[in-house]
């Protein structure tokens, strides 16, 4: 009886060191004494602060404590304490807030915190010793991930051991409903030395003065560079509503480079630097914020409350680790003489919507003969579309896209479109067709050569025209057509161009086109004989602001009116220039060496805007692909290439809905690619169709323009034949069961690939049952795992019952069954059970630094009311608990023509 007794004992103490076994791995973060916070569950804060990875890499959330400001413009801070003693680095920053409530963060890292309190007000100060500012974020800017090998140094002998976090509530009219926020950002940290120390540099203005109603104030800082080289990676603007532009640079012996320059109106995220800047001793820092008083009826001085301004341009750089400094700041213009220097796009201001503005900035103004929600509503919808986020963490974008994918694979594979038999298009008498367009009344507009050919005699080797006495023109070139029937309906363009290429209409129904003899782009009015505007020098080719060479294409942005010209054959660039012609900043270089990474060229031949989602695709002809870029920073986005496209694709267009057109080359010999349109769904970049005439081949699709009743027209350079198709299907309510709804859908030569709750009452429905529908599976998804943690828990108390009664088996059989020896047994037994049952029974802050100002009032950057949340449901229902019997759930994986 007494080995059985012991027996079980061992038994017991072995399924203990089991449960232990699934203790939490973050144990040991010696130092980190969490305690247990009481937060709201309208909160997304993780109840574990501190996720490890791994043996080096952990994160650590660090979110307000569930808060309810009461006065607007409050500012609220918090500490959280390096959960380790030795040294670590910040590698990722991940921020969960919305503009909704938050106006903007801040991150300092200090050694001690001006409170101990679980969060205080920053009246009080962020920290008591030096503080260094580690990350910013406001207007629903994205993530920050620095490059590999850097990080931002802390804990060990000389790095921060906390972290303070400042919150600024601009607006408490979001807390009517008295929720709770805790809003915050997570850390990734490893352990892992990195090479290359981050850090923060900090251009802003202390004393700058905006006399109302001026149109233009500029506020300049300048500082001489004094330590060693720092290589810059990432910048981040700010100012309040007055900010039109706020620009950066590094000027060496007189030669401006450009850091960065961004609207302070837009997303306020660290954007990366496009070209990589260094800075060496002596070098000057320089930046310039435009401001514009209009409106105002007062002084506007430099602080912190909604009525004032700011000017702060933010650096990341690194360094090496032997010569790094964390923190270095700049508030004072060195050198106002060097300004009258400053590149011209310093003084444009960079266009944003009106709604956005409108968005923006209608905190602490009342709203009247209108309701608030409903406004804020409009705006949260018309931002989606605006800023184009693309983050999943947004619930609402991430369902909308959802429902666009989904939709999109039920139609992609009924999408059919053929030659209109019909089109006269072998009687039209054109020239070599360039371009192609369709006019704000749908019709359709072609660019042609007229009796001019473009052939290897036209230039020489620095491609100079060598034809100019033939004389411009002397045919219209600009015909516009009836889309039906092809009926001329007006034509213009005589005696004005000798090489036409690229052709677009905007808006007002202007014709924009490029010259590529002339090296010009022109936009003309549809009864007007001479250019609006003629941008280029004539005859002259050249690669500076000023010329072209060869420019092959012209979009203009229906919205802002900003022009974007692809340059061209001999340049391999993107240019932006204002509504006015002022040139603003371009992008690109040329492919070398066979490589075509993304924004190197081989001939930009072609322009699709796609003003809905702020993108611009280009045709990079020799490369055969489709690439695209954000039109406010010329930031590549994506690349479409497919091996149907052969070595070449010519032209790209795209219409609302998200359907992308394109056409491609001939193939070189022994190639088997044929040429052919394609028709592609923008979201995913899969091709959802191909087309070719069947009366005669194309001999050099050359350009492809598509209407929103999926008409799509073709012109042919060498074949002098504009080309017309449409869409085989004529379906008729068509009905398309989504999560248990059946959505109806009437199409006439029709086919939506992506979904548009403007248009469509029945998305409303579909996307609530998507919700539903996502809901159930991460229900589903939850049970599973509780299932199957549970089944694993519950393995070894089988097997110890199992091993219990095969001793109790063998006891019995070896040494007899009888009755006296058994009920000993149990009283022992119990006797022990009962036992063992009962013993189980600051620094630098920027309110703080404008205090001494005039006009200074204390709090920090106006708010701003934009929907976009970056908040994560945190599913983790795990506990620190080192005794409690359960596993914790893994962190989450994160030819010339």
């Amino acid at each position: 009886m007494a080995g059985f007794v012991n027996n079980l004992l061992i038994l017991v103490l072995l399924f203990q060191n089991i449960c232990l076994g699934f203790r939490d791995p973050l144990s040991v973060f010696k130092r980190y004494k969490y305690t247990s916070r009481s937060i709201s569950s309208e909160c997304l804060g993780s109840d574990q602060p501190v996720i490890s990875f791994g043996l080096s890499d952990f994160a650590l959330d660090i979110r307000m404590p569930a808060v309810t400001p009461k006065e607007s413009d409050t500012y609220f801070c918090m500490s959280v304490p390096l959960p380790v003693d030795d040294e670590a680095y910040v590698v990722d920053f991940k921020p969960h807030a919305s503009m909704d409530t938050v106006h903007h963060m801040l991150l300092f890292g200090c050694n001690e915190p001006s409170s101990t309190e679980n969060y205080w007000d920053c009246d009080e100060g962020t920290c008591k010793d030096k503080s260094n500012i580690l990350y910013a974020w406001a207007r629903n800017a994205p993530p920050t991930r620095l490059p590999k090998g850097v990080g931002f140094r802390v804990g060990g002998e000389a790095g921060s051991r906390y972290f303070v976090l400042q919150v600024h509530y601009g607006d408490v009219s979001a807390f009517r409903d008295k929720h709770k926020d805790c809003s915050g950002v997570t850390l990734h940290l490893t352990h892992q030395k990195q090479p290359l120390i981050a850090g923060m540099y900090l251009m802003m203005s202390v004393n700058t003065v905006i006399p109302p109603g001026r149109k233009v104030v500029d506020a300049d800082i300048a500082c001489h560079y004094k330590r060693s080289p720092m290589h810059l990676f990432a910048y981040r603007v700010h100012t309040h509503r007055l900010g039109k532009v706020v620009s950066g640079y590094r000027v060496r012996n007189g030669q401006w480079t450009l850091i960065g320059r961004q609207s302070p109106q837009l997303p306020q995220a660290f954007y990366p630097v496009k070209y990589p800047v260094d800075v060496s001793y002596d070098d000057i820092l320089a930046a310039r914020c435009v401001f514009s008083g209009e409106g105002r009826t007062t002084e506007t001085h430099i602080g912190g409350t909604a009525n004032d301004e700011m000017c702060n341009f933010y650096i990341m750089y690194y360094m090496e680790a032997k010569h790094a400094v964390s923190y270095m700041t700049c508030t004072q213009n060195a050198n106002p003489e060097i300004f009258r220097n400053i590149p011209q796009e310093a003084n444009i201001p960079i266009p944003v919507k009106s709604d956005v503005l409108k968005m923006m900035h209608g905190h602490h103004e009342e709203t009247k003969n209108s309701d608030a929600s409903s406004l804020l509503q409009q705006a949260r919808k018309e931002e989606e579309e605006i800023l184009d986020q693309e983050t999943k963490d947004n619930d609402a974008s991430y369902l909308l896209q959802q429902a666009r994918k989904e939709q999109a694979e039920t139609l992609d594979q009924d999408f059919h479109i053929e030659e209109a038999m019909e089109w006269p298009v072998l009687d039209l008498k054109l020239g070599q067709v360039s371009g192609l367009a369709l006019d704000p009344e749908n019709n359709l507009v072609v660019f042609h050569r007229g009796d001019h050919v473009w052939d290897e005699n036209s230039f020489d080797s620095k491609f100079v025209y060598q034809q100019r006495g033939l004389g411009p023109i002397e045919q219209n070139t600009i015909l516009v057509l009836n889309p039906n029937n092809a009926k001329l309906l007006h034509s213009t363009g005589k005696s004005l161009f000798y090489l036409p290429h690229g052709l677009s209409v905007d808006k007002n129904g202007n014709y924009w086109v490029t010259d590529v003899a002339l090296h010009q782009v022109f936009k003309l009015g549809p009864n007007d004989k001479e250019p609006l505007l003629i941008l280029g020098v004539a005859l002259q080719p050249g690669s500076d602001k000023n010329h072209f060479c060869q420019p092959t294409d012209v979009a203009v942005d229906p919205i802002t009116g900003s022009i974007y010209v692809s340059d061209g054959y001999c340049n391999s660039r993107i240019i932006q220039f204002s509504p006015n012609g002022l040139y603003v900043m371009q992008w690109g270089e040329e492919t070398s060496l066979g490589r075509s990474s993304p924004g190197h060229f081989c001939i930009p031949h072609s322009l699709a805007l796609i003003p809905d989602l702020s993108q611009l695709c280009v045709a990079d002809r020799e490369n055969g692909r489709i690439q695209c870029f954000r039109l406010e920073t010329g930031e590549f986005t994506r690349e479409i290439k497919h091996t149907a496209f052969g070595r070449e694709l010519f032209a790209v267009s795209y219409i609302p809905g998200g359907l992308l057109f394109a056409v491609n080359g001939m193939p070189y010999p022994g190639e088997a690619e044929s040429v052919q349109g394609f028709v592609m769904n923008f979201s995913t970049g899969e091709i959802i169709d191909t087309f070719m005439p069947l009366r005669k081949s194309f001999e050099m699709p050359h350009d492809i323009v598509a209407s929103e009743d999926r008409r799509v027209f073709v012109g042919d350079v060498h074949a002098k034949a504009v080309w017309k198709f449409v869409s085989a299907e004529k379906m008729e309510h068509r009905s398309v069961k989504k999560a248990g709804i059946e959505v109806q859908e009437t199409k006439e030569s029709e086919v939506v690939v992506e979904a548009r709750l403007k248009n469509k009452p029945e998305s409303t429905d579909l996307l609530r049952s998507m919700d539903k529908q996502h809901l159930v599976q991460q229900a589903s998804s939850t049970g599973v795992s509780f299932v199957l943690i549970t089944t694993l828990l519950i393995i070894p108390v089988v097997v110890l019952l199992a091993i219990l009664v095969f001793i109790w088996w063998r006891k019995t059989t070896v040494f007899g069954g009888n009755s006296d020896g058994e009920h000993k047994l149990d009283s022992s037994s119990g006797r022990i059970l009962g036992r063992l049952r009962g013993k189980g029974s600051g620094g630098i802050n920027l309110g703080n630094f404008f205090a001494s100002h005039k006009g200074y009032s204390r709090k920090g950057f106006d708010r701003l009311s934009t929907e976009g949340s970056d908040q994560e449901k945190d599913e983790d229902d795990g506990t620190d608990s080192e005794e409690e019997c359960s596993a914790s759930p893994l962190p989450p994986a994160s030819s010339s023509s």
